[in-house]
């Protein structure tokens, strides 16, 4: 009798978590962020083209016709095909190949998976630090706050272009040409990082010079809470919100910031190229007629920096109250 009533209670239990997470996921399939996503088919649309790069970027190595990172798979001999539907194009070749015989289709995908890794590293990055450095300068104030405001305001007059090359003239100078193949990659992730993290910092200062003052805060400073729990328990989940507009929006910048420093050179070898590097490599033979090596991966760089952006701004006015 008491296994049997166990087996009842641990029944009973399984259909209430089922039932509070049903609950839970239909309040949120009605919450007006999720309505307010329905009824913009712009957004729709913008989610869709996300996904689908996000997808074929992820499935690369099992849905890409071919292993672009594979030098014993390449040939010369299939360099500078036009795409499949040109004269002398090839099936096995959708969107044609690049000057090392690459298969163009698959490098997008593959190229995608290093665009994307590198500016989600880089904003998580960018985010964390200026989080960081925004509740300190907010909740302490004084002299730290001066100094950190100071150095974000430095910060701003230096472009994203300028801080990469001195990250990587100063890899060349440390490792030399025998660097590790992951350096241009970290040199890209820095110089990304330390061109955004100003916005995250200027953002969570605001709101928390106004959270530190509030009821909330006072009496856990009075119970005897420790500052650093305070900020973090209390403090962060409130200001953390406008964060996530500016991570979305940073994020469709970074795609974009990461292919021009490619294009200029600061990024990955030709032989991991991400879209920027293909664009860069592509913009050689543009004149020559071979327009695919360089306008595909730049129609896939162009409609996800757009969709994110769009993802972005639809993401800002969804969690901005006075448009409710």
């Amino acid at each position: 009798m008491r296994i049997q009533r166990d087996v009842m209670n641990a029944e009973h239990g399984s259909r209430l978590n089922f039932s509070a997470q049903r609950g839970s996921l239909l309040r949120l399939l009605d919450s007006d962020i999720v309505f307010s996503f329905r009824q913009s088919k712009v957004t729709v649309l913008a989610a869709l083209v996300t996904v689908a790069v996000v997808l074929g970027a992820v499935l690369a190595p099992w849905i890409a016709p071919h292993d672009p990172f594979d030098l014993k798979t390449l040939s010369l001999l299939n360099a500078h095909m036009p795409p499949a539907w040109a004269k002398g194009g090839d099936l096995s070749f959708a969107l044609g190949t690049d000057d090392q015989g690459r298969d163009i289709l698959s490098t997008i995908l593959y190229g995608s998976r290093l665009s994307l890794a590198i500016s989600i590293t880089s904003v998580a990055f960018a985010a964390t630090l200026g989080i960081a450095l925004g509740l300190i300068a907010g909740y302490l104030g004084g002299p730290i706050d001066a100094l950190i405001m100071r150095v974000a305001d430095v910060q701003l007059t230096f472009p994203a272009i300028l801080i990469a090359l001195l990250i990587d003239g100063t890899a060349h100078a440390l490792f030399g040409q025998y660097r590790a193949e992951s350096a241009p990659i970290w040199v890209l992730v820095l110089s990304i990082g330390l061109s955004f993290w100003v916005q995250y910092a200027r953002t969570v200062r605001g709101l928390t010079f106004v959270e530190r003052n509030k009821d909330y805060v006072l009496a856990a400073r009075l119970i005897g809470i420790r500052p650093a729990a305070v900020v973090i328990r209390h403090i962060l989940p409130n200001v953390i919100s406008p964060v996530l507009v500016i991570v979305t929006i940073n994020l469709a910048l970074a795609i974009i910031l990461e292919a021009t420093l490619s294009f200029l050179g600061v990024g990955l070898s030709p032989t991991q190229p991400s879209l920027g590097t293909m664009i860069r490599i592509g913009n050689n033979f543009l004149f020559a007629g071979e327009w695919w090596i360089a306008i595909f991966p730049g129609i896939t760089l162009a409609a996800l920096a757009l969709s994110v952006n769009l993802l972005g701004d639809w993401l800002r006015d969804a969690l901005n109250p006075k448009l409710r």
